[in-house]
C-alpha cells in the first residue's frame, strides 16, 4: 500500500493503518532501533511504541514523507530507551558515536538553548545539503541511523579506514561551518 493510503487509514482511525505500517516499515523501524539499542525486547517495544506514536500524531500531523516521520519517531524512542538503559553505564557503540559528535557541538547548555530555537538543526541541514552526496550519506548513516563503521564500509563498498577518514573530514567541516555561523564551540 502507498504511504498516502496508509496515512488516510490513520485519519479514518482504522486499525488497519497499524498493520499496513508494520508490513511496510516494520523492518525499517527495527533496524533504526537496533542500531541504537541491542536488546531484542527493547527493539520490539520501540517498534510498537512507534506505531502508537504515529497513531496519536496522525491527525493532526500529516507527514509529507512517511518513512522519515516513522524513522524520526523510532529514533527518538530508541534514544530515550538508550538513555534509560545506560544512565549509569556508558560503554556501547552508540556512546562512541556520541563522543565523535561532541567535538562538533558546543557545550550542552548552549546546544540545548540553540537547538530549541531550531538554529543548530537548520545549520546542520544547510551544511549537509552543501556537501557531496557520498559524504552526506555516510554522515547520516553514522549519526542518524547509527550504522557501525563496518556496516558503512559494506554499504558504500569501501574500506573502513576510508569511511573513518570521510567521517573525520566531514565532522571537521561541520565544526568550521558552525563556527562561521556563530555557534560557540
Amino acid at each position: 500500500m502507498e504511504d498516502q493510503g496508509i496515512i488516510h487509514l490513520y485519519i479514518q482511525r482504522s486499525q488497519q493503518a497499524i498493520l499496513e505500517t508494520k508490513n511496510k516499515y516494520g523492518a525499517y523501524c527495527r533496524v533504526i532501533a537496533r542500531n541504537i539499542i541491542s536488546n531484542f525486547s527493547d527493539i520490539e517495544e520501540c517498534e510498537n511504541d512507534t506505531y502508537l506514536a504515529a497513531w496519536n500524531a496522525i491527525p493532526p500531523n500529516l507527514p509529507r514523507n512517511f518513512s522519515v516521520f516513522l524513522g524520526r519517531i523510532t529514533r527518538n524512542i530508541a534514544l530515550d530507551k538508550y538513555g534509560y538503559n545506560t544512565a549509569k553505564k556508558r560503554s556501547r557503540e552508540f556512546e562512541v558515536i556520541l563522543t565523535e559528535l561532541e567535538e562538533c557541538l558546543a557545550s550542552p547548555d548552549t546546544v540545548e538553548t540553540e537547538y530549541e530555537e531550531g538554529e543548530i538543526a537548520n545549520l546542520i541541514n544547510q551544511f549537509l545539503y552543501g556537501i557531496d552526496e557520498q559524504a552526506r550519506n555516510i554522515f547520516i548513516g553514522r549519526y542518524w541511523y547509527s550504522y557501525s563503521i563496518d556496516e558503512l564500509s559494506m554499504r558504500f563498498n569501501m574500506g573502513s579506514s576510508k569511511v573513518k577518514s570521510i567521517l573525520f573530514r566531514t565532522r571537521n567541516k561541520l565544526r568550521v561551518h558552525l563556527d562561521k555561523e556563530g555557534v560557540n564551540l
